[in-house]
Formats: structure tokens, sequence, C-alpha cells
């Protein structure tokens, strides 16, 4: 992937970052934060593996993926 794309990519996932703080329904926000950090691990790996980048997005992404599946136990 080239530079350019990479910092795009990492554009568009602190975009999606952002946007999770504007929703207020629980489900949309772990959508669109899932989506921002799924690009964050994408930015760090084209980016020369930035891992202070890769693993807390990806730990914060396997959060909302678990979250997200779990549901409503009632």
């Amino acid at each position: 992937m080239s530079p350019e794309i990479a910092t795009y990519v990492g554009y568009s996932a602190s975009l999606f970052i952002v946007l999770s703080f504007i929703l207020k329904d629980v489900r949309k926000i772990r959508i669109v934060n899932m989506i921002g950090c799924a690009c964050f691990v994408i930015y760090g790996i084209f980016s020369g593996m930035l891992w202070p980048v890769i693993i807390p997005n990806g730990l914060i992404c396997f959060i909302q993926i678990y979250h997200l599946t779990a549901g409503k136990k009632n």
C-alpha cells in the first residue's frame, strides 16, 4: 500500500473515532468505533508496523466485537 493511501486510511480512522463520540445509540457507537479501530490497525500495519497503534486498536476492536455479539442477556 502506498504511503499516501495509508495516510488516507489513518484520516478515515480518525473520522470514524470522532463520529463515534457524536452518536447516542450504543450499538451504533460500537460499530462506528470498531470500524475506526480496524482502520487504525490497517494504518499501523502499512505505516511500518506501528505497534503502539496496532495493539490497542486491535484490542478495542475485539472488545467491540465481543459486546456486539454478546447482546443483552435479558
